[in-house]
């Protein structure tokens, strides 16, 4: 295997990547500008060494605690549930929500070797103690391993009664044609209706 195929199989690997895209890109960098080529491999090279888990949140962070988590103005009553550390910068990326984070590390998915141990419940459980949370919002993909985990987080956390536990609202999105909806998404939606 020559250079250029190991650099295609290496993209390759990427998440949402396939071949024909990864010889895409790999061609690319060949013919750009080196200095380019130099700066991006030396990124991709230190990003592991740069890039770490908020100690508090789990959040992705170059410096810890993370910006949120060490943010006064942030509303501290009010914690974000999400799966993953990409998704804290989705929900920061819309700028409604003003609260802090938590980041569980992956969803229970049995088949796949996780279970309730694996994700990081205990420490969201000392931060609602700590924090004197008022509400938890679980925002984990509206997936089936999601659902069970938000379920599964939803019994772990009925021992504090004054804390509010809600699920970000699933359903049609913006723009959506019915006729293109499944029947999932349909009842979601149904279930998820509001008043006007």
């Amino acid at each position: 295997m020559n250079a250029l195929e190991e650099l295609i199989e290496s993209f390759s690997r990427v998440p949402g990547i396939g071949k024909k895209s990864a010889a895409r890109i790999a061609n690319w960098l060949l013919r750009a500008d080196r200095a380019y080529v130099q700066r991006f491999s030396e990124q991709i090279g230190t990003l592991q060494d740069r890039v770490t888990a908020c100690s508090v949140c789990g959040a992705w962070t170059e410096t810890d605690p993370c910006a949120i988590c060490s943010d006064a103005a942030r509303d501290r009553s009010m914690l974000c549930v999400v799966e993953q550390p990409q998704d804290v910068e989705i929900i920061e990326a819309a700028h409604e929500y003003t609260g802090l984070f938590h980041v569980l590390g992956g969803v229970i998915s049995p088949l796949d070797g996780m279970g309730p141990e694996q994700l990081s419940i205990a420490r969201l459980l000392e931060r609602v103690q700590k924090l004197s949370v008022r509400e938890i919002i679980i925002a984990t993909n509206p997936t089936v391993a999601g659902d069970t985990t938000a379920l599964y987080l939803q019994q772990v956390l009925s021992v504090y009664p004054d804390v509010k536990i809600t699920r970000l609202a699933s359903g049609l999105p913006v723009g959506g044609d019915l006729e293109y909806a499944d029947k999932l998404t349909l009842l979601r939606s149904f279930r998820g209706r509001m008043q006007l």
